[in-house]
């Protein structure tokens, strides 16, 4: 299991690697055992509980000065995120967040049990952490969704093109499908160095996506998932290296909740039809949100909510 710094490293990351459970409304009658109401957001309370396990989680990642000042004002926001994360309907789904959250475990070469264990043994808990996360996942959706458009007024795709000199920009286009060799989770720590090994010797003899079925069904728990039409822009960012370093028909093996898996290249050319000019576009705005003026924006939108908000502290 990872050593106390590694997790520490991890979890600073996991904003990006992990998640957990869709957000939910608070439900203000219940509270944890033992802990007292600290703060009122919009009729929706914090407890004493809920800010000593940020607290912990923030001593985790080293954080200095008034740590539980600190947990307190993020609790504040985390609320104020929450309400509206829920308003205009961008939680990340069920889906989303049970692969996210089990892929963090296996990242960090744990089972889910193992990374509740040091979540608990933090004081930090793992709903803690899956909600923690679940906003991180959820909040730059609705940042983006709020100023996408102020960085380019608005423009149609047709005036974005004439910017660039009347030219639509070009991507990649690839047809993909997805190799997996299964992992069950109560086999994981006996069998996944093997599996990975076979997954690395298969490739090698891969016969192409037209007999990927057939392929699979030689081998044993072995499954095959068409993901069709991909343009780069859209590439997950788990996968995105593998697949632009790959030179043959298959990308490299990862290591994911489900096992051991790599993504077969079927096809591969360059477009610049509509549908990946608006993609190429809209992944710059995106990449925008997510930077320096994305955090801007986030402090913007978060300051707007608290002037509105009726917040009562106690």
């Amino acid at each position: 299991m990872m050593g106390r710094q590694s997790l520490v490293r991890s979890m600073m990351m996991g904003v990006a690697l992990a998640a957990a459970v869709t957000i939910v409304a608070p439900v203000g009658a219940v509270q944890a055992a033992g802990s007292t109401v600290v703060a009122v957001v919009n009729n929706s309370p914090i407890t004493s509980g809920e800010v000593e396990r940020r607290a912990a989680f923030l001593r985790l990642q080293r954080a200095k000065g008034n740590v539980r000042a600190l947990a307190r004002e993020q609790m504040i926001d985390d609320a104020l995120k929450r309400a509206e994360i829920l308003r205009v309907r961008a939680s990340v789904s069920a889906a989303e967040v049970d692969a996210s959250y089990a892929r963090f475990a296996a990242t960090n070469k744990m089972t889910l049990q193992q990374l509740g264990q040091v979540l608990d043994r933090a004081g930090v808990g793992s709903e803690h952490f899956k909600q923690y996360i679940a906003l991180q996942m959820s909040w730059p959706r609705v940042v983006n969704a709020r100023y996408a458009n102020s960085g380019t007024n608005g423009k149609s795709l047709v005036e974005r093109m004439q910017e660039n000199g009347g030219k639509k920009p070009v991507t990649t286009e690839y047809f993909l499908k997805q190799v997996i060799f299964v992992v069950p989770e109560k086999r994981r720590n006996a069998i996944l160095g093997k599996r990975k090994s076979e997954a690395e010797a298969s490739r090698s003899k891969f016969p192409g996506c037209d007999q990927a079925k057939v392929f699979a069904a030689t081998m044993h728990d072995v499954s095959i998932r068409d993901l069709g039409r991909v343009l780069a822009p859209q590439l997950p960012e788990d996968w995105k290296p593998l697949i632009e370093k790959s030179n043959g028909q298959t990308t490299g093996t990862r290591v994911t909740e489900r096992g051991v898996e790599y993504l077969a290249i079927c096809k591969k050319r360059e477009v610049n039809d509509d549908v990946a000019a608006e993609m190429v576009f809209r992944a710059e705005d995106l990449a925008k949100s997510k930077g320096n003026e994305g955090d801007e924006n986030s402090k913007k939108y978060i300051a707007e909510l608290r002037k509105k908000a009726t917040i009562t502290e106690r």
